[in-house]
């Protein structure tokens, strides 16, 4: 791990292997951590994968929590490490920073990968949840997040096959600063609607991935996402709830590095 300047704050970045360069963005309210076997077993690419503002090992600066701001960071760190055209991989709210880096910097993107994320801005009702739980976590701190959303992350095979990936994630949750969760939470509920933007992504290859059992992005978005986009592959992760490349990484690693393989003539290091 090393610490980058970008944007006036200091961001935890691991950079490792060589070859074409693909960055990994986690999702709500976890850290670069969930991808420890995508990191470890890409070879062939240089691996990118950054612990967003405020979450993990990165400083938590008092604003400059949104979509925006998540992906000017992204942009700023492509810089630093001399990257010119990147494949970008999205988890969850990785997703949605990865949409707004699509709106803002298209030209540095060869690719894009949008794992167990969707496209809809929040409702209204999200929009309430979301304050709702902001409350909480001035109130109960960072458990409250862990008790309110480890039981929807996991699926019910993970759950009942490995439970140790729930004191895993936990772990993670519970190691986010409060105002980190509650600049994300701000910004995921007033992030722009992406749906207009899927018609414009066939200019990409884009691979979306979901688990099977997902009930938060349940697959049947992850659907509607790839019938959008023209090109897109769809692939749907049995076994693996919301955090498919963590539950499943055996299946969903080698779906990451067949797809890299196809279109690795795009991607320029």
């Amino acid at each position: 791990m090393t610490e980058l300047s970008v944007n006036g704050i200091r961001l935890a970045v691991e950079d490792v292997g060589d070859g074409p360069a693909v960055v990994l963005v986690h999702g709500f309210p976890l850290d670069r951590s969930m991808w420890q076997h995508q990191m470890a077993a890409l070879n062939g690419y240089r691996r990118v994968a950054l612990d967003l503002r405020g979450m993990g090992e990165s400083e938590v600066p008092s604003g400059g929590y949104s979509m925006a701001g998540y992906a000017a960071d992204v942009r700023m760190i492509l810089e630093r490490l001399v990257l010119d055209r990147v494949v970008l991989c999205g988890m969850s709210m990785g997703g949605y920073v990865v949409f707004e880096c699509l709106r803002l910097f298209p030209e540095l993107i060869a690719g894009v990968v949008l794992m167990d994320t969707r496209a809809e801005a929040d409702d209204e009702a999200g929009a309430l949840a979301r304050d709702a739980m902001i409350e909480q976590v001035r109130s109960a701190g960072a458990d409250a997040v862990a008790s309110a959303m480890l039981p929807k992350l996991l699926g019910s095979s993970t759950t009942r096959e490995r439970p140790e990936m729930a004191a895993q994630v936990r772990r993670m949750i519970l190691g986010t600063p409060v105002p980190g969760l509650i600049g994300a939470l701000e910004a995921m509920k007033v992030r722009a609607d992406s749906r207009p933007l899927l018609p414009q992504l066939g200019r990409w290859p884009v691979l979306i991935v979901c688990g099977e059992e997902d009930v938060i992005t349940p697959p049947d978005l992850s659907r509607a996402m790839a019938n959008a986009i023209p090109g897109a592959r769809l692939e749907v992760v049995p076994r693996a709830g919301h955090l498919a490349p963590m539950e499943q990484p055996e299946v969903v690693t080698p779906m990451l590095h067949q797809f890299l393989d196809e279109h690795v003539r795009l991607v320029q290091v």
